[in-house]
């Protein structure tokens, strides 16, 4: 099948990180398909490009017929998706080692050019956590079906809609004691626009295929030191309690029944572990570096929206 090479399919475009991939491609005028499971909710990625550059699609990237449908005429596939916790048919398995595989051998067999893929730090077989377990074994699906896949793990990402800092932020207005669980993880905040830049070189074949990449800010600080931050940030004083994993995973049991749950047991398996970038990957220039991109600074972005959690919100900024 021949592919148009600006023609991008981007699987879990209309996330977090991939609203900004969607936009940085549209300005480098590709014409771009957001595949997702709910087109009808992802109508926000259209005004990113030109009328008619961005559009949503439908694909499950646990049915093969339909990612095929969505492959179709691409020449890159960018694969996003990726699920916190698992809920119904959306199993850690199902989505991020099957659905892997069935993006990457329907773009093999399509002829498409390049594949990039999202995983994450901390992948491992023997890795604590389901979920790290899961996005080990994608990538190895992944490589197995296209060896020449870009394979990049971004340690947390932060930036204004992020899961971390604006959690913590919501919780600081509500509770007075904040649970730190795994206090003493080491974490390696990186920025979603730079994640988003470095997916876009990917795409564009500026860094070699076959590898697997992994990325970081410029700033390693425990679980804690990040929390704190964002008591420092929002102008609260709450205190903080380090929560060790068996009372955690108490909390645990009736917070992840919330339709959105706030913590899970298998989350709190994948906060003892550290997520930073390896020591092999600086050695071998598997990291932000190969990119050609200056991670950007908590500093330079957090203050930008955390504000909203102040007690005064914007008023409060204004006097900061």
């Amino acid at each position: 099948m021949e592919s148009t090479s600006n023609l991008v399919t981007i699987f879990g475009g209309a996330g977090f990180i991939g609203t900004q991939v969607v936009q940085l491609l549209a300005r480098r005028g590709y014409r771009i398909r957001v595949a997702v499971r709910r087109p009808d909710l992802a109508g926000h990625v259209r005004p990113l490009g030109a009328v008619g550059q961005v559009m949503p699609i439908q694909a499950n990237i646990r049915n093969r017929e339909s990612v095929e449908r969505a492959i179709r005429g691409a020449g890159v596939v960018i694969n996003l998706v990726g699920i916190g916790h698992e809920g119904g048919k959306q199993r850690f398995r199902a989505v991020h080692a099957m659905g892997a595989k069935n993006v990457a051998e329907a773009a093999k067999a399509l002829g498409v050019s390049t594949l990039v893929h999202i995983s994450a730090l901390g992948a491992g077989a023997e890795a604590p956590s389901g979920y790290a377990r899961s996005k080990a074994l994608g990538e190895t699906e992944l490589l197995g079906a296209f060896p020449s896949a870009v394979v990049i793990r971004p340690s947390i990402v932060f930036g204004p809609g992020d899961g971390f800092f604006n959690r913590y932020g919501m919780l600081a207005r509500m509770l007075p004691v904040l649970p730190v669980i795994g206090a003493k993880s080491r974490l390696q905040p990186i920025y979603v626009g730079d994640v988003a830049e470095a997916i876009c070189r990917a795409a564009e074949g500026q860094v070699k295929g076959g590898k697997i990449y992994e990325i970081g800010g410029p700033e390693v600080a425990t679980h804690k030191e990040l929390v704190a931050r964002v008591l420092t940030d929002t102008a609260r004083t709450n205190l903080l309690l380090p929560l060790p994993a068996g009372p955690a995973k108490l909390l645990a049991l009736p917070l992840s029944l919330l339709p959105s749950p706030l913590i899970t047991s298998d989350q709190v398996d994948q906060l003892q572990a550290d997520n930073v970038v390896s020591e092999d990957a600086k050695r071998e220039k598997r990291t932000l570096a190969a990119f050609d991109i200056a991670p950007t600074a908590m500093d330079a972005i957090l203050p930008s929206y955390l504000w909203r959690f102040m007690k005064n919100g914007q008023f409060d900024r204004q006097t900061a």
